[in-house]
């Protein structure tokens, strides 16, 4: 991959002028550092997403011990 020198890189701004206008420079460099900034957030995440739906997680304030779970079983007597 060839070096890019100033005047390579005098030559891409130009395009970049004549394509996009300057009045759009602004928004194209704000657009590309939120987009980098949300790529460190995300690569910096936890992953771990939550997926079980709220009415079928168990929590600490409505779990029972089993003592209480065998306390509370009904017994089935098949005839």
């Amino acid at each position: 991959m060839p070096n890019l020198g100033m005047g390579e890189l005098l030559v891409v701004l130009v395009i970049v002028l004549l394509v996009f206008g300057a009045n759009r420079l602004p928004q194209i460099g704000e657009g590309i550092g939120k987009a980098v900034r949300n790529l460190k957030r995300g690569l910096n995440a936890d992953d771990d997403i939550e997926v079980t739906p709220k009415e079928k997680q168990v929590t600490a304030q409505t779990s029972k011990s089993a003592s209480e779970e065998v306390a509370e079983a009904e017994v089935v007597e098949r005839g």
